[in-house]
């Protein structure tokens, strides 16, 4: 709120930002304004902010608490009328559930005379689009056309004030990182796996299983893949046996302190009388190693996602590695608000999404594939998917929030 709200407001030229939303319809923007031991907004919320220049920032919160003094709360007390004799509901149903706060809204607005009143509309980003059609029809009803005219989307002030991360999560963040690290370590090895016995589902499932354990959660289903010398992972079929010389990929992400991870490691089964991956696989995980090194050379603060694909993907492709780029900010939301590099699917650029810039003090997981021909399995193409957590920090420097994978887990 004090680092980064006022510098955003004033980036976009945003001089009062109105947040409402109602129980169990919260904003996207709602975990990155309110106290962690708030899970919902009450009845209706209206969260308004105002600049005052040298004073700073104006925290107002309508119908909702203080948040530990984070906000003022302001309520109306105006009592609900009762229903005239003979009425249904649905006649006084702008009486109900908080909707004397809209007038309250209007009173703080007509005594602040913003220039310009940001609101949470987008077609583009999902993270700015919170405001729903009933508050939205609620509130222009209530301010009236003269106000209505001053509301302007906000969209880059809501995506970024949820991709901003403080200095003092990351050091926490490395933590959660090493937790998912060391649960992968384990289900890559023999003491979950059995070839010939073990199922890949069996392997998900004890993740889950491991996860929930420790009291934390995820924010998606796990999954275990399996490529297999003359075959491919959908010719190994669904939920396979797991066998000797296979080579194994996860996707795992962790949710704790409302922060999440998402990390995918490759593994590979040792066959009878190997004591090591074989040279092809090697080098098949360091062409992704290399793809990710390009990657984080290119995401520098100021260029927009599909600068940093663009430059990417160009200097992959000079280096004759076969690859596709798909990374994401990661944050309070696994697939976080800010710029997408890429997607599976747009390799060419994201429209809209991909235009949005990368900032300091923001995450992101570096999600991407090289695809190389293994001699050992008769030049077969073998993908080597990997993604791993990188911190932005207040400076611009990228690292890695704990580190990358550059060899095989094996099982054993």
């Amino acid at each position: 709120m004090e680092r980064t709200l006022p510098a955003l407001m004033r980036r976009e030229g945003v001089d009062m930002w109105v947040v409402p939303m109602r129980e169990y319809a919260e904003d996207p923007v709602f975990t990155a304004i309110t106290s962690p031991t708030t899970f919902a907004a009450r009845r209706r919320t209206i969260y308004v902010f105002f600049d005052r220049g040298a004073a700073g920032i104006e925290r107002i919160a309508l119908g909702g608490t203080s948040q530990g003094n984070v906000f003022k709360a302001v309520r109306s007390m105006k009592p609900v009328p009762a229903p005239a004799a003979g009425s249904r509901g649905n006649e006084r149903s702008a009486e109900l559930w908080g909707d004397e706060q809209w007038n309250v809204l209007k009173q703080v607005i007509d005594e602040r005379k913003p220039k310009k009143i940001a609101v949470n509309t987008s077609r583009t980003f999902a993270f700015a689009d919170g405001l729903t059609s009933g508050e939205r029809d609620g509130m222009l009803q209530a301010l009236g056309p003269a106000l209505a005219a001053k509301v302007v989307p906000a969209e880059a002030l809501a995506v970024d004030m949820i991709a901003s991360r403080q200095p003092e999560e990351e050091a926490m963040y490395r933590e959660l990182n090493r937790v998912a690290w060391e649960i992968i370590q384990e289900a890559f090895s023999s003491k979950v796996i059995t070839p010939g016995v073990t199922k890949a589902d069996d392997v998900l499932w004890w993740m889950r299983q491991r996860v929930n354990d420790l009291g934390l959660s995820t924010w998606f289903q796990t999954s275990v893949e399996v490529q297999r010398q003359f075959g491919s992972p959908e010719l190994v079929g669904v939920n396979p046996t797991i066998l000797k010389g296979d080579v194994l990929h996860c996707d795992f992400g962790i949710t704790a302190l409302g922060l999440n991870t998402d990390t995918q490691h490759m593994a590979y089964v040792l066959r009878d009388g190997e004591t090591d991956v074989p040279a092809g696989l090697k080098k098949a995980l360091l062409a992704s190693n290399r793809l990710q090194d390009i990657t984080i050379s290119e995401l520098k603060p100021g260029r927009t996602g599909n600068e940093v694909l663009a430059a990417s993907l160009k200097r992959m492709r000079d280096e004759k590695i076969d690859g596709t780029l798909y990374s994401h900010p990661i944050g309070l939301h696994g697939h976080g608000a800010g710029a997408l590099i890429g997607l599976w699917d747009y390799q060419d650029g994201v429209p809209g999404r991909g235009d949005h810039k990368v900032i300091p003090g923001m995450w992101y997981s570096i999600e991407l594939q090289a695809t190389t021909p293994v001699p050992e399995w008769n030049n077969q193409q073998v993908r080597s998917a990997q993604e791993e957590d990188v911190i932005i920090d207040a400076s611009g420097k990228v690292r890695w929030a704990f580190g990358r994978q550059s060899t095989f887990h094996i099982v054993r």
